[in-house]
């Protein structure tokens, strides 16, 4: 009973910390005095942008199974639906800055942007591109399922990484505690849930 009791209590902190994590950085947002001095499309870029930083914590928490009361098969479905929104987030940041500014979004794409958080967005955003087309392929490397799944965790690391410094370096619309925080608790998931799997790979091999 005790145990019982235990196990509830940590899977009601954990879904705690998952809203909270991911509702307060846009509540924050939200209540910035910036946003008056913004065009609602430059606003547009900014949350789509922080919606996609918030599912990139999603991602492991799922991927790795920690989300207590969701099965398996609810964990892979809802995995690739918020992967795919974590794509159109990106389409829609990147698309709502081309039409505020054409020629910064262009400067971000060649690397020759004055900013240097443009770069290690840029970055993130080919990553992202390439593990959402490695996502859909998944099925052809069946026979190389351990190949598919290195790239995938590669990949998975250099968008969080890339996106993390693309969000530090900006001082923006986010709010800067809930910013950090939000950033922190994407590189410890991800660190986490990709030590797992190493750890569960050699452990097989053994």
């Amino acid at each position: 009973m005790a145990v019982s009791a235990k196990q509830n209590a940590r899977s009601v902190a954990i879904w705690i910390g998952l809203v909270a994590a991911v509702s307060l950085p846009l509540i924050a947002a939200a209540q910035s005095p910036l946003l008056a001095w913004r065009d609602p499309v430059y606003i547009a870029a900014g949350f789509a942008g922080i919606v996609g930083l918030a599912l990139l914590l999603l991602q492991p928490v799922l991927v790795a199974g920690y989300l207590p009361g969701v099965s398996t098969g609810q964990t892979r479905r809802i995995h690739r639906w918020s992967g795919a929104a974590l794509l159109l987030s990106i389409l829609v940041h990147v698309g709502a800055l081309w039409i505020t500014s054409p020629p910064d979004v262009v400067d971000a794409l060649l690397f020759v942007s004055p900013t240097p958080f443009s770069d290690w967005g840029v970055v993130a955003m080919w990553a992202i591109f390439a593990s959402a087309l490695l996502g859909a392929t998944r099925t052809r490397f069946r026979a190389r399922l351990r190949t598919w799944r290195i790239g995938h965790s590669a990949l998975a690391g250099i968008i969080v990484i890339g996106s993390v410094v693309h969000t530090v370096l900006i001082d923006g619309t986010m709010e800067t505690v809930t910013k950090y925080a939000l950033c922190a608790c994407v590189l410890a998931v991800t660190a986490k849930a990709l030590f797992d799997f190493r750890a569960w790979a050699a452990l097989k091999r053994r």
